[in-house]
């Protein structure tokens, strides 16, 4: 099992950037396909990003796509998301998850592991 704790949320002016972490509790964190999620008010929970267990795939969701980085390193049990030119559609709540199923992983009920989610809220 797994447990996940994101942090670094925060309100951040159009234009600027944010670096969530998602810490994993547990030995087999490099066994996991990882994934960055959100969800807006009103909205369904969407895919974000995903990176495949060695951290050599990544995919992004085209709204994200060349702002957002995803990265882990699994001596650290740590998935990250970098958010640059954050816009204010990009306001939500932050989750990372955990899936023992393929990298390129999009569907939310895929995951088998979420963290409690990270507030980001970008102002115009």
């Amino acid at each position: 099992q797994v447990q996940l704790v994101e942090s670094g949320g925060g309100l951040v002016q159009a234009g600027g950037s944010l670096r969530l972490s998602c810490a994993a509790s547990g030995r087999t964190f490099s066994g996991y396909v990882m994934g960055w999620f959100r969800q807006a008010p009103g909205k369904e929970r969407e895919f974000v990003a995903s990176i495949s267990r060695s951290g050599g795939t990544t995919y992004y969701a085209d709204s994200v796509k060349g702002r957002f980085t995803i990265s882990r390193d699994n001596a650290k049990n740590t998935v990250y998301l970098q958010l640059n030119s954050l816009k204010p559609e990009d306001t939500a709540v932050y989750y990372c998850a955990a899936t023992r199923g393929p990298p390129i992983n999009v569907v939310v009920t895929a995951y088998d592991y979420w963290g409690q989610g990270t507030q980001v809220t970008v102002s115009s």
